[in-house]
C-alpha cells in the first residue's frame, strides 16, 4: 500500500515538471515569434524590392535559405514532440489505471 502513495507523489512531481516543460515560452517583450509564413513573406518582399543591377549576394541568399530550412525543421520537430508528449500522457494514464487495478482490494 505504501507503493501507491509513493507512486502518487512521484507522479504529481512528474506531472508538475511535464506541465512546466509543456508551457509555451513567450518573448520578453510580449510579442509572439514569427512563423514560417512570415519568413516567406519577408523573403519574397526582399527579392521583389532588391536592386536588379546589384542583386543579393549568393552567400546571403544561401544563409537565408538555410534559416528557412532550420525553421521548417524546428516546426516539424515541435509537432513530433507534441505527438510524443500526448502518447506519453496516455501511457502514464494507462500505467496508473493498471497500478490501481492491481493494488485495489479484491472482494
Amino acid at each position: 500500500m505504501t507503493t501507491t502513495s509513493t507512486t502518487t507523489t512521484v507522479n504529481a512531481a512528474a506531472q508538475s515538471t511535464l506541465d512546466r516543460l509543456n508551457t509555451p515560452s513567450r518573448l520578453s517583450n510580449g510579442m509572439q515569434s514569427l512563423g514560417q509564413a512570415d519568413f516567406l513573406k519577408l523573403l519574397t518582399t526582399q527579392l521583389t524590392l532588391q536592386d536588379p543591377l546589384e542583386p543579393t549576394d549568393n552567400k546571403d541568399m544561401l544563409a537565408q535559405m538555410a534559416q528557412f530550412s532550420a525553421l521548417a525543421a524546428t516546426t516539424e520537430s515541435g509537432a513530433t514532440l507534441e505527438d510524443i508528449s500526448a502518447k506519453l500522457d496516455r501511457l502514464i494514464a494507462a500505467q496508473e489505471a493498471t497500478a490501481r487495478a492491481v493494488t485495489s482490494p479484491q472482494s
